[in-house]
């Protein structure tokens, strides 16, 4: 007698990247690097509505790079292990993520979500109620910035140190590295801007991270809440989307959030094979980003009287 499956059974399973894994993934990389450059076409132009549509594609293409860098973050890209921090790196200068330090901590949060020492990169508590005010801070976290300040100064004086836990000394000079990277790219910028390229790096750079921060923080939005944060199963604490090709490009299979948690290092295309038994045994799956969005209207306006 053949047993009756009663769970799901492809949502857990592992897998390594292949190279048709590697092929789509470059395909992702130069079609960001087609983004990119229009987008600078775009935004140098005179006209008006031309040099505003290349900001917002820009925005878009910083954005969708951290999505392709928390990809390299699980090594989930390439077969070589080596080549996830060469791209990762250069994908997170625009929004100021230094790869490594996203690493160690995104890589904590999977450890321990649905645990009280769970706490994510991007700083957002998902266990706060959902208020306008906590969106409005939610989508232009200053406190992000200016604890990339910090970090940068605590590189550049070697004095930096992590503040979660234990890390590898190999691991922890990368992390200097990078902010030290950083501090060189945001000192070429002030370069630029103070001898006479104010308008080129505002166009560039200064407007598309302003419209990025809350583009990136409603891509992440979804992962985790209003689902069940005092639970450790992922079919319970997390949310995926089934959205469109369209959005599962630009947020790089972020929709695809809980088949992401149950098995994080299988290659972000081939996560839809098991969106089906996640529809089937999952709590919080929501077809498209509308109903989602929709979902947190709904529980702002319910929220509506509770304090900032």
């Amino acid at each position: 007698m053949t047993q009756t499956a009663v769970g799901p059974q492809l949502i857990f399973h592992r897998t390594t990247v292949r190279k048709k894994d590697e092929r789509v993934f470059a395909g992702k990389l130069c079609v960001l690097v087609v983004l990119v450059a229009s987008g600078v076409f775009l935004a140098l132009q005179q006209a008006f509505l031309l040099a505003g549509l290349g900001v917002v594609i820009l925005a878009a293409a910083y954005t969708h790079a951290v999505e392709l860098q928390h990809q390299c973050l699980h090594h989930s890209s390439f077969r070589r292990s080596s080549l996830h921090r060469w791209i990762g790196v250069p994908l997170g200068i625009p929004l100021l993520v230094a790869y490594s330090h996203y690493r160690v901590r995104h890589l904590q949060h999977h450890r321990y979500l649905g645990t009280p020492k769970d706490a994510e990169f991007f700083g957002f508590d998902t266990r706060q109620p959902l208020t306008l005010s906590t969106l409005v801070k939610g989508m232009f976290d200053t406190t992000r910035l200016w604890a990339v300040g910090r970090d940068i100064g605590r590189c550049i004086m070697s004095t930096w140190q992590y503040d979660m836990g234990q890390i590898a000394p190999k691991s922890r000079k990368a992390i200097i590295n990078e902010y030290r990277m950083l501090a060189l790219f945001i000192m070429a910028l002030a370069g630029i801007w103070a001898a006479g390229g104010e308008e080129p790096i505002l166009r560039l750079w200064v407007l598309p991270f302003i419209l990025a921060m809350p583009l990136h923080f409603l891509v992440e939005l979804p992962e985790h809440i209003l689902c069940d944060n005092e639970s450790v199963d992922v079919l319970r604490n997390t949310r995926s989307i089934t959205g469109s090709r369209l959005t599962t490009w630009f947020v790089n299979g972020n929709n695809l959030h809980i088949e992401h948690h149950a098995a994080m290092n299988v290659p972000i295309n081939r996560l839809r094979e098991r969106h089906g038994e996640v529809q089937e045994f999952a709590v919080n799956v929501q077809r498209t980003y509308t109903e989602f969005f929709g979902i947190v209207a709904q529980e702002v306006w319910r929220n509506r009287n509770r304090g900032a």
